[in-house]
């Protein structure tokens, strides 16, 4: 079933003095549900561009975009974003934070507390309820706002380098938890990275964007066996998958690589 399409999307900016700046230009894509996309693409790209505008946060010039067959026409909780800064709500708790969404939508206390609990649960932070953002770790504020963008029952996750600001090491276990996380949680995931590597790893499909205006010059399916362990990054296959895309992109932006 296809979840997400976006047919022929241009999307320009106005710049000083009335000029455009065209950011995007005929991206065309299809995502089916339950599947993990990430795009990846040179800053500036307008790779987080599309993420808001599948979110509805972001009009588009030209095109198309679709959610399960629907025009999107602003945000729904349904389309949960998280983001490289963690937007934490600093006066609320782990829990608070979890529980914001339901809250806001009517969601009574006790049903609220059953989901607050499942994904605290689901992403490693039992007996850490109570405590405050500014008493968690890099890691920990993380896998907050992704609970709490479970929370809402999303049916697409927008993730938007939520993983840039970590050391390597909290990355890496981070990356492990969200396959974790996604596969229990059954979800579509677009998400956005500069690392090809991690793109990899995760993914079942990797997008390229070219450089501004953003277009899409490669889709690639990665074949690779889940559950995918650390163990993964260290075969051949995974190698291939690494090296093709770097090619790809290193030819797209430095000229022809052997």
């Amino acid at each position: 079933m296809i979840l997400i399409e976006a047919e022929n999307i241009h999307k320009t900016f106005a710049e000083g003095k009335g000029g455009q700046l065209l950011a995007i230009e005929d991206l065309s894509l299809q995502i089916r549900k339950n599947e993990f996309v990430s795009i990846v693409g040179p800053s500036g790209c307008g790779k987080s561009t599309f993420l808001l505008m599948v979110a509805g946060l972001e009009r588009l010039s030209q095109g198309r975009l679709l959610i399960e067959g629907k025009p999107v026409n602003g945000p729904d909780h349904r389309r949960a974003l998280v983001f490289q800064e963690y937007h934490l709500f600093p006066w609320k708790s782990v829990r608070g934070n979890v529980e914001f969404g339901p809250e806001m939508r009517g969601i009574a206390r006790g049903e609220r507390r059953k989901i607050g609990s499942h994904f605290i649960r689901l992403v490693g932070l039992e007996g850490f309820e109570s405590r405050y953002p500014h008493e968690l770790s890099g890691g920990m504020k993380q896998r907050v706002a992704i609970a709490r963008a479970l929370a809402n029952d999303p049916t697409v996750l927008l993730m938007d380098e939520p993983f840039g600001a970590l050391d390597a090491l909290t990355r890496e276990t981070l990356q492990v938890e969200l396959l974790r996380i996604w596969q229990e949680a059954q979800c579509t995931v677009l998400f956005v990275t500069h690392s090809i590597s991690e793109a990899v790893y995760l993914s079942d499909r990797v997008v390229m964007m070219s450089r501004r205006p953003g277009r899409i010059i490669a889709d690639v399916r990665v074949d690779l066996p889940r559950p995918r362990t650390r163990g993964l990054l260290l075969s051949d296959e995974f190698r291939d998958y690494d090296r093709q895309l770097k090619k790809l992109v290193w030819n797209e932006f430095e000229g022809d690589v052997q």
